[in-house]
């Protein structure tokens, strides 16, 4: 399995985010880059956009491709399919409820088999859930510290819902784009993956 060891801050400034969307609290003290001020093309636009996605999203380029293609297949908005993928990933949902601090956190607790959905374990952090599906961390579990301190402090989307005494959520409905906590344009990585 292939895995992304980037630094995340260095990644951040290149790709404009700001740490906090990843969890990360920290900044970098580093100045611009020396070609910061030319003037993208359009090209580099849409790649910037599909590598914030898929860097955010923590996904690999022929996943983030499969799931460009299946959402393109579907009816309906091919960006806001995507966006809807993406978000509904078991490593996503783990970490927007609260289970996690940071979205590497949360795969991490889903592939050693933290996690519970509909009362069975899972382990795959590309795992999809849907509007109904109960997701809760497993009964030994809930006695680690750093599950702990997460589901303190966090707030949960209007799309989830969170019980915080047992360490579980609901999927209550899809996402949508208002329900991102950074800014994408999905259209410009359709427009990128259509040339």
């Amino acid at each position: 399995m292939a895995r992304n060891r980037q630094p995340v801050l260095k990644k951040c400034r290149a790709l404009g985010i700001d740490p906090v969307v990843l969890g990360v609290n920290k900044s970098s003290n580093r100045g611009p880059r020396p070609n910061a001020n030319r003037k993208p093309t359009e090209y580099a636009i849409q790649l910037n956009e599909k590598q914030k996605a898929k860097f955010i999203y923590n996904v690999m380029e022929k996943q983030f491709r499969k799931l460009y293609d299946e959402a393109s297949r579907k009816d309906g908005v091919t960006g806001l399919t995507l966006i809807q993928y993406l978000e509904r990933r078991l490593e996503n949902v783990v970490y927007r409820l609260g289970f996690a601090k940071t979205r590497r956190q949360a795969r991490q607790i889903v592939s050693h088999g933290h996690v519970a959905v509909n009362g069975r374990r899972v382990n795959i952090a590309s795992y999809r859930v849907k509007a109904g599906d109960v997701v809760s961390v497993i009964e030994n579990s809930k006695n680690i510290e750093l599950i702990k301190s997460a589901v303190e402090e966090k707030t949960v989307p209007a799309w989830l819902e969170l019980d915080k005494a047992n360490f579980a959520g609901k999927v209550l409905q899809n996402p949508t784009k208002d329900d991102l906590d950074f800014d994408l344009n999905e259209a410009l990585i359709v427009e990128f993956y259509s040339r």
